[in-house]
């Protein structure tokens, strides 16, 4: 953020965290190589933007906020002083939301997802933009014990044998 002249926008000290995209990219258990997929940009532009002191665009914490699946606000880092009571509420809002849709989502019983929906419909009567929110995200990050998709494929002898190496070589 630059100030202009005549601004009320002050500048940022340097060196402060504006934002906590990767520790939400980390939590939400996107890689950086997805993002970069989902976002059509490469690599280094994301790892830049990613850094917490780096000062986004309101476009670009849009496009992060559509690749983490989150709401903006968890994106931003949140300052000393308390939330204003109608951002705090929206807040409040929007979990209530994606709780909802959870439950719509990964319910198995018929009359708790038909109770959901009508909470689901109540809510987007108060807050029409709540009908569009999604689930929580049930991904998580990998840990060292779990196995990749690789551990899970077969590799046929001639896949082996193109690439120099012979079953009698893995035993």
């Amino acid at each position: 953020m630059s100030t202009m002249k005549g601004s009320a926008t002050p500048e940022p000290p340097p060196h402060a965290v504006l934002h906590r995209i990767r520790e939400v990219r980390i939590q939400e258990g996107i890689s950086l190589r997805a993002a970069a997929r989902r976002m059509g940009c490469d690599l280094s532009h994301l790892r830049k933007q990613e850094r917490g002191e780096t000062d986004l665009s309101v476009s670009d914490l849009y496009a992060w906020q559509s690749v983490l699946g989150v709401p903006i606000q968890d994106l931003l880092v949140e300052c000393e002083e308390p939330l204003s009571p109608p951002v705090l509420e929206l807040s409040r809002m929007i979990r209530l939301a994606k709780t909802v849709a959870t439950i719509q989502e990964r319910s198995e019983s018929k009359s708790v997802r038909r109770l959901a929906n009508m909470l689901m419909e109540q809510l987007s009567e108060m807050m029409p933009d709540l009908s569009d929110v999604g689930p929580w995200p049930t991904t998580r990050p990998r840990t060292l014990d779990d196995l990749g998709r690789v551990c899970e494929r077969r590799l046929s002898e001639d896949s082996l044998h193109s690439h120099g190496l012979s079953m009698q070589g893995m035993q």
